[in-house]
């Protein structure tokens, strides 16, 4: 019966071992949630709602007042990104995907335009405003795009799309839009 003499002195031992601050070999495992369903999601952080205010339908207007558009923007990607579906009134329709990257800490925009347009930018939330920028080269050179989209007081999103081709020492508005919910 030396067997269960054993057993017990082995047991003692590990527990005097712990009684004296030192830890097992290996730390026990750690529970994980059972199904996706408990798994906390992905993209929960502050960071993934900064673009919230532009989530929704809307009638796209000018500082004239007259319509340019209608926009629907809605989460997609399980919460992880952001997509536009643009109509342009009297022109090509567009789509854009926007995503906060963890890897950089940007936000991210890839447009693409029913007439062949496509932009990348980034850039990010600066506590009043979303400010993406990206180059691209164009037949006048090599330009730099700067969209800016500010939350009213009066719950509507202005939206200002300037551009330079002189390295920033110059700017010009190509699009002021000013988006009301339907």
């Amino acid at each position: 019966m030396r067997t269960p003499t054993l057993f017990f002195a082995l047991a003692l031992a590990a527990s005097a071992a712990s009684a004296q601050g030192q830890q097992p070999a290996t730390p026990p495992a750690t529970p994980q949630p059972s199904s996706p369903a408990q798994r906390p999601a992905p993209c929960t952080a502050a960071e993934f709602r900064q673009f919230d205010f532009w989530i929704g339908a809307w009638t796209v207007a000018g500082p004239d007042g007259k319509e340019q558009g209608k926009s629907e923007i809605t989460r997609v990607a399980g919460g992880c990104a952001v997509n536009e579906h643009w109509m342009g009134a009297g022109g090509p329709p567009g789509v854009s995907l926007n995503y906060y990257d963890r890897r950089d800490n940007k936000w991210h925009q890839d447009w693409v335009g029913g007439g062949g347009g496509v932009l990348h930018l980034s850039g990010g939330f600066d506590g009043k405003a979303m400010v993406l920028s990206g180059e691209r080269d164009t037949p006048q050179g090599r330009m730099t795009d700067r969209i800016t989209w500010t939350p009213l007081p009066d719950g509507r999103v202005s939206q200002q799309w300037d551009q330079t081709g002189d390295g920033g020492k110059t700017w010009k508005t190509v699009f002021l839009g000013y988006y009301s919910r339907r």
